[in-house]
Formats: structure tokens, C-alpha cells, sequence
């Protein structure tokens, strides 16, 4: 799949629920309404588009939520799609908020998954307990000793939040070297009513680096993932740091990705409203020719960019969805 602006599209995201254990203040509404399940793709149906797409030369599947181990019998999705790898597929790994890893990693190292990223802002209890409204952050830290044990590589992303987390970087950077761990720090994004004023929590991460080179001996890296971050070694932990900058740099230029919703809606941005309901072709008895000619049209339709910007005057979030609902 080539898009309009001559980007392969390898890499794919797919929610498979928008439900989770979680309601962190910068992702949902604290009284979020979640979607009826007729709306919610089975697993079968998740696992039939992914096919799709891995036939259309998509090489790296992650799967997302919402938290997509709240899911009900999700490893039987992850084991199917695990024996595609070395048949098309080369990765598949998933984001999670690491509060059921305790109970999978094992199972997902058995599957196939190598690496993993854990979303996590805070080592303080209480602070944790706040960001995540829900959340104990004992429980994630015996997810994180499950999937060192499993032997799955494991990425904390982190999103920098001013006035909340931006006096722990430092801290969070050296424990992640301490655990093996490389860390990513994310840039809030205008997405979704969440009740909270994403103007105020914004942090620049050209700032946060400037802060880190005081301590820390940064150097660039070619290191890829196959996602948006721009990585450094930190000479000082032996590991790496990743910066994701929707605000501050604009990394649309080396976009490879598509994001599919659990409802079958796929996104071609995730900064732009604009989508294709892949749902209805798949449920209507499309053969796979037509759901592959759906999804070739909606490549034909991914935009150059996205338009976030942090505006002072906006009192609305830039995309009305919630980054819960879109898929990490």
C-alpha cells in the first residue's frame, strides 16, 4: 500500500476494545460512556481485517485498547495472529497500561510477542493513583517483573505533563535504566473532552531534552521502530529515550502507519477526522477482494498531516474523539 504521497503503509494499529480498567485524565472522561457490543468487532472479525491487511504488505501489527487485555479471551486474537508471524507479519506486539500483565505475559512471550510498551507517568503512589483516577501503581509494577520474567522487551511511554510528572523525568529515566527498560516521553495531544485543561498540563519536549542534557549524555540515534519517537542513547543508564512530538516537530513526513478502531472504523490520521468504515463491507459478506478494494480507497485518502496545535484561544480539543476511542 502506497499513499497519495509516496509512503508505504507497513505498520498498523488496531484497538481491539475502547473499555479500560483505567481512566487517565489526559485519555478519558472520568465518566466515560463506552460503545454497546453489537457496535465492537468480534475477534474473528479483528482477525480477518488484520489478514487483510498483512496480504496488502502490512508487517507490524500492535494491538491497542483502550487497555487491550480487559478484552475477554483476547490471547485467543494474539496466538492467531502470532502464527503470521514469519508468513508477512514480522511484529506483533501491543501497548498496554500493564495493570493485567501479571496474569499474560507469559502467555504473550508463548505467542510470539518480543516487546511491549507499558504506559506509565509516575513512580509515585499517590500521584498515580490521581493520573489514573483508578489505578494502584503496585499492580503494574508486578505487571513489570511478569514481563522481565517472560523475557519480553519492555518501553515505558510516558506522557509529559507540566505541573504533574515534569519534576520526575529525571527520576523516571534513570529507574528505567536501573530495570533495563527504555523509556519514550510523549507530548500531550489536543484529543477528546476529557474535563481537564490540556492547555495547562502541555510540556513542551524541546524544553524536557534541554533539561536532560544537563544530566544526562544524549546522543542521536538511528534506532526505529517502526513509530513516530526519534530515539537517544543516554550514556549514563546504557539505554535508550525516545521522544514522540506531535506539537513541538511535526513527524509526518515518514508516516507509515494506519490506525483501525475496534468498531472497524480505520483512521489514515490521527490528527484528522477523516476515516473509513471498513465494518459494514466485512459484515455486509464482502468477499476479501472488496474488503481489500474498501481498504485501498481509504489509503488513497491518507492525508499529508495532521493540524494539532495548542491554542489558548481554542477552548475545544482539536480531534473530538477520544485517543481511547482512535487506539493509542
Amino acid at each position: 500500500m502506497i499513499d497519495p504521497f509516496g509512503r508505504h503503509i507497513t505498520y498498523i494499529r488496531v484497538s481491539v476494545t475502547d473499555r479500560c480498567d483505567l481512566r487517565c485524565v489526559y485519555c478519558m472522561a472520568e465518566d466515560m460512556t463506552f460503545l454497546p457490543k453489537a457496535e465492537i468487532l468480534s475477534l474473528e472479525e479483528l482477525e480477518r481485517m488484520c489478514g487483510a491487511f498483512i496480504g496488502l504488505g502490512v508487517k507490524k501489527i500492535r494491538l491497542t485498547g483502550g487497555e487491550p487485555l480487559v478484552r475477554r479471551n483476547v490471547m485467543q486474537l494474539i496466538e492467531n495472529l502470532g502464527r503470521r508471524l514469519g508468513d508477512g507479519l514480522e511484529e506483533l506486539t501491543l501497548t498496554t497500561n500493564g495493570t493485567q500483565l501479571a496474569r499474560h505475559a507469559a502467555a504473550l512471550a508463548a505467542a510470539g510477542v518480543r516487546r511491549i510498551n507499558v504506559s506509565l507517568d509516575t513512580l509515585d503512589g499517590e500521584k498515580f493513583t490521581a493520573i489514573t483516577r483508578l489505578g494502584r501503581i503496585e499492580t503494574v509494577l508486578e505487571g513489570l517483573e511478569a514481563a522481565k520474567a517472560a523475557g519480553l522487551a519492555v518501553k515505558i511511554n510516558t506522557v509529559a505533563l507540566k505541573g504533574v510528572n515534569e519534576d520526575e523525568i529525571e527520576d523516571l529515566l534513570q529507574w528505567c535504566g536501573s530495570q533495563g527498560f527504555d523509556l519514550c516521553l510523549i507530548e500531550t495531544m489536543p484529543m477528546g473532552e476529557i474535563g481537564a485543561d490540556r492547555v495547562d498540563q502541555y510540556l513542551p519536549l524541546s524544553l524536557v531534552r534541554a533539561r536532560l542534557k544537563r544530566r544526562f549524555t544524549l546522543a542521536e540515534t538511528n534506532y526505529r521502530t517502526g513509530g513516530p519517537a526519534r530515539y537517544y542513547s543516554v550514556a549514563e543508564t546504557g539505554r535508550r529515550l525516545g521522544f514522540i512530538t506531535p506539537m513541538t516537530h511535526n513527524f509526518c513526513e515518514g508516516c507509515n502507519r494506519v490506525r483501525l478502531t475496534c468498531t472497524g472504523t480505520l483512521y489514515m490520521c490521527l490528527g484528522q477526522d477523516d476515516a473509513a468504515d471498513l465494518r459494514r463491507p466485512l459484515r455486509e459478506g464482502t468477499d476479501d477482494a472488496g474488503l481489500i478494494a474498501a481498504i485501498r480507497e481509504a489509503i488513497s485518502r491518507k492525508p499529508k498531516g495532521h493540524d494539532f496545535v495548542i491554542d489558548r484561544r481554542q477552548d475545544r480539543p482539536a480531534v473530538a474523539r477520544h485517543m481511547s476511542v482512535t487506539g493509542g
